[in-house]
């Protein structure tokens, strides 16, 4: 290992995301400081030279000391609660002192650490909001409708606005609908992919909100932690703006849930279970029923970065897995 090599500090690490990313940046001879309230896994066959820290970053000075030493930041924190990573509540103050609040304190702590901090964000593309079209890319007006996307832009903004200030280099990776599980899983996915797959290895029917014409972009766990990654790598080019990320394929959802029941029945020696289109709860919002594509042209031409991992095999993959975790220990 280089002396002295950078020091990458991941925050979120043993969350989906930040467990993903954790795997790609442990193929690196770097140093890594995995902070999150629970300890991450390491996994076994890592380069990089990996600190693990446990800490919950809403105490006061958390931040700082988290980040205290780092060369390059990547916040991959979620607020978690009930049965998704993303629904939340209006008004919910723990959502947003998660969401906004640590961003905060990660602008704080930049203003005390010498040169601009160079931060990698994890955003989400349904902070644009419904769409008047289909296809997205990165020149819509955001409108967000619900209270997850607005904490999400809101903490944004202060991180960019942090840019243009010259207290931190950074930039915002809004990210589609990312699903996926694999052997070197170490988080649960909770999107509503792998939702899927679950009540299909159970035996119970796959429900859809709508007809399945519904199309989404979706890209697979271990395609946006090498995306994550590249943004660090490119941060100089990246910095000061939000980028898109997505594959540039909206699959419809029915098509995407019928091959799931296919994969399941293939893989555990039952017949396929049915997928129904079910009524839609209180609690959906108008992104729900409107298809996204996403085009990240942009960020692909700056970081090279493309998806690896097909549709069908990643959800092979995703299928694979869970059935492996169904079966009794």
């Amino acid at each position: 290992m280089a002396v002295n090599p950078p020091r990458v500090v991941l925050l979120g690490a043993s969350g989906f995301v930040g467990s993903a990313v954790l795997r790609e940046l442990a193929t690196r001879p770097i140093r890594v400081r995995a902070v999150s309230r629970r300890p991450a896994l390491v996994p076994g066959d890592t380069r990089a030279e990996i600190e693990v820290r446990s800490a919950d970053l809403c105490e006061p000075g958390s931040m700082a000391e988290a980040v205290a030493g780092a060369d390059v930041v990547i916040h991959a924190v979620a607020y978690i609660a009930g049965s998704t990573t993303w629904r939340v509540a209006d008004g919910d103050a723990a959502a947003e002192r998660v969401t906004v609040g640590l961003v905060r304190d990660l602008v704080d702590a930049a203003r005390r650490s010498g040169p601009p901090l160079r931060v990698v964000f994890a955003g989400a593309a349904s902070q644009a909001g419904p769409a008047a079209r289909e296809i997205l890319d990165g020149t819509e007006t955001d409108r967000p409708a619900g209270e997850y996307d607005r904490q999400k832009l809101a903490a944004e903004r202060i991180l960019l606005a942090a840019d243009a200030a010259g207290v931190v280099q950074a930039t915002s990776i809004r990210l589609p609908t990312v699903f996926g599980s694999g052997p070197r899983s170490t988080a649960r996915d909770k999107g509503v992919v792998s939702l899927m797959v679950r009540r299909a290895v159970a035996g119970q029917d796959i429900t859809m909100w709508h007809d399945g014409t519904v199309r989404r972009d979706l890209v697979y766990i271990d395609d946006v932690a090498r995306a994550l990654v590249a943004a660090a790598d490119h941060i100089a080019e990246l910095a000061g703006r939000a980028w898109l990320l997505g594959s540039g394929y909206g699959a419809p959802l029915g098509e995407v849930f019928r091959m799931v029941a296919k994969l399941v029945a293939e893989e555990t020696g039952r017949p396929p279970v049915p997928v129904v289109s079910v009524p839609a709860p209180a609690h959906a919002e108008a992104g729900d029923f409107q298809s996204v594509t996403i085009d990240s042209s942009g960020f692909r031409a700056v970081t090279g970065w493309s998806p690896r991992v097909p549709l069908d095999e990643a959800l092979a993959r995703t299928v694979v897995q869970c059935v492996r975790e169904a079966e009794p220990s």
